[in-house]
Formats: structure tokens, C-alpha cells, sequence
């Protein structure tokens, strides 16, 4: 599981919330990122250092996107139901995507945001398994296996 890994990046590397997203999926969906690659996820931690939007939303959805764009995002069929599932599953759970919104309901000065990037790994890894799962289906459906 994705959330199985994230531990040694934000704990053992110290590594913010957006860098420990991208870092864990990196190594668990075996994106190819280089080392050099994931610095440029540094600034999204902290809702972009300014609350907005949180730095585990965003590379969360840079994982999509790594998954799911071959070269341009307008081309791709798939990332835009796969970032409104993400998002849509974050609004559910804390009511928005904005770190200034999130931050109150799971940061604990202990813990830092490990429930907030739990929470991200899940979510992360439930919709691509779903996409992954209905996009087979669909494929299997249209080839006459069903």
C-alpha cells in the first residue's frame, strides 16, 4: 500500500507534505521521477507555503497526472474524472481541498500532517485502483469478454 511507505519521507527524511506524496508514489507506482524531479514538489507543502491549496492534494494530483497524461493534459481522456474522484473524495472527507481548512481538523503539533497525508495516500490510492478497475471493465466489455 501506498500509506505504508510514507513514513520514511516524512519522518525519517523530513520531508513536508506535498514532497512525502510525491516521494512514496514515486517509489510505489514507480513513476521514474529523479531525485532532482521531485525538489520542484518542495513549494506546494503548506497549501503553497500560504494555506491555499494543500501540498498533498497537489501532488497527489501530479500523480494522476503522471499516471494518466502521455504528453498533454487536453489529449487525456482520464485525468480529468480521475482529479474531480480525488477531489471530490477530499471535499468529502474535510469539506475542502484548502490547507488552511484541513490543517485544523488533522494536524497535531506530535504529529505534524500524517493524518492529513494518510488520508491522502488512501484516497490517492482508492481512486486509481477504482479508475484502473472500470477503465479494465470497460475495455474487457468493448473486446467481447463480457
Amino acid at each position: 500500500m501506498l500509506k505504508d511507505l510514507y513514513e520514511k519521507y516524512y519522518y525519517e527524511g523530513n520531508y513536508n507534505c506535498a514532497e512525502t506524496i510525491i516521494r512514496a508514489a514515486n517509489e510505489y507506482y514507480g513513476l521514474g521521477l529523479h531525485e532532482h524531479d521531485m525538489i520542484a514538489y518542495g513549494g506546494f507543502g503548506a497549501g503553497i507555503q500560504t494555506g491555499n491549496t494543500c501540498g498533498a492534494v497537489l501532488s497527489a494530483v501530479a500523480v494522476l497526472s503522471m499516471r494518466y497524461i502521455g504528453s498533454k493534459a487536453h489529449e487525456s481522456k482520464d485525468i480529468k474524472p480521475v482529479t474531480t474522484s480525488l477531489i471530490r473524495e477530499f471535499n468529502k472527507r474535510y469539506g475542502s481541498v484548502l490547507c488552511k481548512d484541513i490543517k485544523p481538523q488533522s494536524f497535531t503539533p506530535e504529529y505534524r500532517c500524517k493524518n492529513t497525508i494518510e488520508t491522502a495516500c488512501d484516497i490517492l490510492e482508492e481512486v486509481i485502483n477504482e479508475y484502473d478497475r472500470i477503465t479494465s471493465n470497460n475495455d474487457r466489455a468493448k473486446q467481447g469478454e463480457y
